[in-house]
């Protein structure tokens, strides 16, 4: 029995791997493949997800990426992911607002039964963004907030600061850095330039720097 679940554990990230692989290979030979692949950055893997053996893991790595990289369940705040899943779940069928395009752009695409669509919503609700309390951080409007402030609200609510801790916020930044440059959001070339003399800026410093101030321990 035992050598039968060491198999399957072994087995289990091969399947969701080949499933991300079919889904590029899709996007290679599909005429839509460069738009579908630049929705979301590539880079949250499937073993950063939370609780990688749920079910809610599980179907995230099986519909999710037929039709973009992989989201992170901290994208949205839980408010906001039932309408999104909902949103893909009609394009997954092959509706949406594009008409006849997205049946096309859908072909070979499978959509979720109605409870696998809870039991994702569920999933990614119970790991979503925990937004930030602007009264229990009312420095988050001062300019030792800005930073921080800016450049989050370009994607997503402002995280609560407890939510990692300092040494972790540091690797999230670094990665959201990453998913800002891909998305094409505001980043700015020159960091020298003074705030009132030049394009906006990515102050990564000053990011850390206000996230390590309230971190968890």
């Amino acid at each position: 029995m035992l050598r039968l679940l060491i198999l399957l554990a072994c087995l289990v990230p091969c399947a969701h791997a080949d499933e991300a692989d079919d889904a590029k290979k899709r996007w290679e030979a599909s005429p839509h493949g460069p738009m579908l692949e630049r929705i979301l950055p590539p880079t949250f893997e499937a073993s950063q997800l939370p609780e990688p053996g749920s079910r809610g893991a599980q179907l995230a790595r099986r519909y999710c990426v037929q039709c973009h990289n992989l989201a992170n369940p901290a994208m949205h705040h839980a408010e906001k992911w039932p309408a999104v899943v909902d949103r893909m779940v009609v394009r997954m069928e092959g509706r949406g607002n594009l008409g006849k395009l997205m049946s096309e752009m859908m072909a070979g695409v499978k959509a979720p039964a109605p409870e696998e669509t809870q039991a994702l919503i569920q999933y990614l609700q119970k790991h979503a963004q925990t937004p930030l309390d602007e009264k229990r951080y009312p420095e988050v409007n001062r300019p030792s907030g800005e930073a921080f402030r800016l450049a989050c609200n370009q994607c997503h609510v402002l995280p609560d600061p407890r939510r990692h801790t300092a040494a972790e916020w540091r690797t999230v930044v670094a990665r959201m850095q990453e998913n800002m440059e891909w998305m094409n959001r505001v980043v700015g070339t020159q960091p020298a330039l003074d705030r009132a003399a030049g394009e906006p800026q990515l102050r990564v410093d000053e990011i850390n720097a206000f996230l390590a101030r309230y971190a968890r321990p």
